[in-house]
């Protein structure tokens, strides 16, 4: 057997492979995003059996074959039980995951998609915070994290750094009351949503999930992150459709 790499990371999907074997896409901190092959991982007698669904996180000892990998052990460290017997939650689980594998890539650094999709998913067990607010949070970080955030700090004309008021997507920021002629498809914010819109760019992990805000603000930052998702997501998410969520925080 080829040499065993030991990685730490989340298990993003899984699907079932010939009688009784999973594929699962592993997201590392040291191989980046990995797909391999866990055989007999759905026989009864398996060591594997239980280890190999979603959110799974934990450590894996992997091998490279010749054209994929192969799992030959997993220590999971969390299970996400309580997300994965919450249907409400473990959808916004499947869609967050899906996030997380459109941006992740093979042999490059997971590590900061895993901890934002490690916090997000507490979040989203611990319901201190609406579960629809977590999702806009978790989207603009995770645009952010990948370097295609737009400057919410100064006025894309002036460069002023009061009086923001107006955000636009084609000129990739804000503009102050004095500039907004000469924004484009603007909309307008009101200063708790461009707080909260630097806030999140700007946040630890640890304070992310921290706050929350009133239906007006809740707004303005859905318009936000909904007009960034069009220019920076380029495919439909499948976990999307199983969202069912209302236009306010009032839920």
């Amino acid at each position: 057997m080829a040499d065993v790499i030991n990685v730490t990371g989340i298990i993003l999907s899984s699907m079932p492979v010939g009688e009784s074997d999973r594929r699962i896409v592993i997201l590392s901190k040291e191989l980046g995003k990995i797909s391999a092959f866990a055989k007999g991982a759905r026989r009864v007698n398996s060591p594997l059996i239980g280890l190999t669904r979603p959110f799974i996180f934990g450590t894996f000892e992997v091998y490279r074959g010749r054209d994929s990998y192969s799992v030959y052990k997993i220590s999971a460290k969390e299970y996400f039980e309580e997300l994965v017997n919450d249907f409400d939650a473990v959808c916004y689980g499947y869609y967050f995951a899906e996030i997380a594998d459109y941006y992740s890539k093979e042999n490059l650094d997971g590590k900061d998609i895993i901890n934002l999709l490690y916090v997000t998913l507490k979040a989203l067990i611990r319901k201190k915070i609406p579960s629809v607010l977590i999702r806009y949070i978790y989207e603009l970080k995770m645009i952010a994290i990948n370097g295609e955030c737009p400057d919410f700090f100064t006025c894309r004309k002036c460069k002023k750094e009061t009086n923001l008021e107006y955000f636009s997507l084609s000129h990739n920021g804000l503009y102050c009351s004095d500039c907004m002629q000469e924004a484009r498809d603007k909309i307008y914010l009101n200063k708790d949503a461009v707080y909260t819109l630097q806030y999140i760019v700007t946040s630890p992990l640890n304070k992310l999930y921290s706050f929350t805000l009133n239906n007006e603000t809740f707004i303005y930052l859905k318009q936000v992150v909904n007009r960034l998702e069009s220019q920076c997501f380029d495919k439909n998410f499948k976990s999307k459709e199983m969202l069912f969520e209302e236009n306010t925080l009032n839920n």
